[in-house]
């Protein structure tokens, strides 16, 4: 019904426009006596065989919501109703920020693709945690955080400790962003010299808090084998929880659409191969020291068991969530299952 129908009518619109609708319509539905349990009913796999504990958190199911569908923490519960096992919020920034003019959202149909160009649009992260002080259910919750567009990358540190600081409290783990193509220079964070002070500033905080929470490390496509070697060496010696592989990619190999020029971070189909590469090197060439998510052109549950077999311990999803709906949450767990 969703592939066939629904998808069929959100496509006739811009892409954004369709993501705050939709984001309305689940929000009054899921306030309607009886529909979230309904909901889980439908979408939801419960089985011990799923439960997964990884870096130190019971994961429910290995299948997440990814960072960027939900920037802003509104709906963090209600998609725990469609089977999520855990939900990432962000990209969050110190100051809230518009990010990149519109149009800057585009849909690659026949590649089963979006750019993305939004900037690290988001309100903010004091507004973040008041929505978040209000969460009603047990959803892991992943807090996504980066720097404002108009910070140096110099004083980056400053801003990832601000959100870092805001949020230990109201988020399970956090991600350290420094792979987003769509903030001028924030790619050159990933540097070995640069990432590894980020890294130790923010571990040497968590380590003096009462309960440190697990940082990942969100990681490009785009990087060499020899960056990834970089960032084994890193996380062995920040001795930080793990890496999420990969955010989006600024190649356009192979791509059929019309739009495909648009400038921005590729996602969807096309990365699923890339994604997948990365996992296995670095799963591979760490001797699994560390624990890897796997995200990038998950669009069935087959995508899902790739990823795990290439050494993937959880895996998210965005694109696939878009092009396939919701039922797609489902039929990975009952695959893994």
């Amino acid at each position: 019904m969703y592939k066939s129908i629904i998808r069929r009518i959100l496509f006739q619109y811009d892409p954004e426009e369709v993501h705050h609708f939709t984001f309305s319509t689940i929000k009054t539905l899921m306030k309607i006596p009886l529909v979230p349990s309904i909901t889980k009913s439908i979408f939801k796999v419960s089985s011990p065989s799923l439960e997964k504990e990884v870096f130190g958190l019971k994961f429910k199911n290995p299948v997440g919501l990814a960072a960027g569908f939900d920037k802003n923490a509104v709906l963090f519960d209600e998609f725990s109703n469609y089977g999520f096992g855990f939900v990432e919020i962000g990209t969050v920034t110190p100051k809230g920020q518009p990010g990149n003019p519109k149009k800057r959202l585009f849909r690659l149909k026949e590649d089963e693709a979006v750019i993305n160009r939004m900037g690290f649009n988001n309100e903010g992260v004091d507004a973040v945690v008041e929505r978040l002080k209000h969460r009603k259910t047990d959803v892991i919750i992943g807090g996504n955080i980066g720097k404002n567009k108009v910070t140096p990358n110099e004083n980056a540190i400053d801003d990832y400790m601000i959100c870092f600081e805001k949020l230990f409290d109201y988020v399970d783990y956090f991600v350290v962003n420094v792979s987003s193509p769509n903030t001028p220079n924030l790619r050159a964070l990933q540097d070995k010299e640069p990432l590894t002070k980020l890294l130790q500033t923010l571990q040497q905080k968590n380590l003096t808090k009462q309960g440190p929470k697990p940082i990942l490390l969100k990681i490009a496509p785009d990087l060499t084998d020899s960056q990834l070697l970089d960032i084994i060496d890193i996380v062995n010696t920040t001795k930080i929880a793990g890496v999420i592989a990969t955010n989006t990619t600024i190649s356009r190999d192979g791509l059929q659409s019309d739009n495909k020029s648009e400038t921005g971070g590729l996602s969807g189909k096309p990365v699923k191969n890339r994604s997948t590469e990365v996992i296995r090197f670095l799963a591979e060439k760490s001797g699994k020291s560390f624990p890897i998510v796997g995200v990038g052109g998950i669009h069935s549950a087959a995508d899902a068991q790739e990823k795990i077999e290439a050494g993937a311990d959880l895996v998210q999803l965005y694109t696939g969530f878009i092009y396939e709906g919701p039922a797609l949450v489902k039929r990975i767990n009952k695959s893994l299952r």
